[in-house]
């Protein structure tokens, strides 16, 4: 396939039950939203951040191509609908910021595995078997299906690839899309071990 990808890093969350920024935290050194960007980055044309429009001055995001949410009160959803809006020619590789154990494996294969004829590539959950959205590939022409969601009530970008025709793949690392949400997850977290 040779439409170009691009990636898109969702750190626009509010981190409420972390407490703080889950972009902000120390991976080694570095923010694991620096860490994302450059790992996404193998593997796309291009790496844009999504944010709010309260964060696009934030020190640490501001750093990255920002795209900034069009849409308020939408959750994940909104960043991705964003950037399918500004940029509808290409597929986007979304990942969100608070995964800390993807990695370069789990990447290569979503886009080796990256299906046209759907609208949506994901991983099965190795929890439950439904699709992982914040790990996928959102096709070109895909927008509109998103915002007849949206329109409908519908926003959480799980819901949307269920009730969708998605290419559904096995994970190859079956701990590649924990993600981390309190300090509790944190404390079990592979960044635990970066510091």
């Amino acid at each position: 396939m040779s439409r170009a990808v691009y990636g898109l890093v969702l750190a626009g969350g509010e981190s409420r039950r972390m407490g703080r920024d889950k972009a902000l935290l120390n991976r080694g050194g570095r923010s694991q939203l620096a860490h994302m960007v450059d790992l996404l980055g193998q593997f796309v044309d291009s790496v844009f951040v999504s944010a709010r429009p309260e964060q696009a001055d934030d020190a640490e995001r501001s750093q990255y191509e920002l795209i900034i949410d069009r849409y308020r009160d939408l959750g994940p959803v909104a960043g991705i609908l964003t950037a399918l809006r500004e940029y509808p020619d290409v597929d986007w590789l979304v990942v969100a910021c608070d995964l800390p154990n993807i990695d370069a494996e789990t990447l290569q294969n979503l886009l080796a595995h990256r299906d046209g004829g759907q609208y949506f590539t994901a991983y099965e959950s190795s929890y439950d078997e439904l699709p992982e959205p914040l790990c996928a590939i959102y096709h070109c022409g895909c927008a509109d299906t998103i915002q007849s969601f949206v329109d409908s009530g519908i926003n959480c970008p799980r819901k949307i690839l269920i009730r969708s025709d998605t290419h559904l793949l096995k994970q190859v690392n079956p701990v590649s899309l924990d993600n981390i949400n309190t300090p509790e997850d944190l404390e079990k977290s592979v960044l635990q071990k970066c510091r």
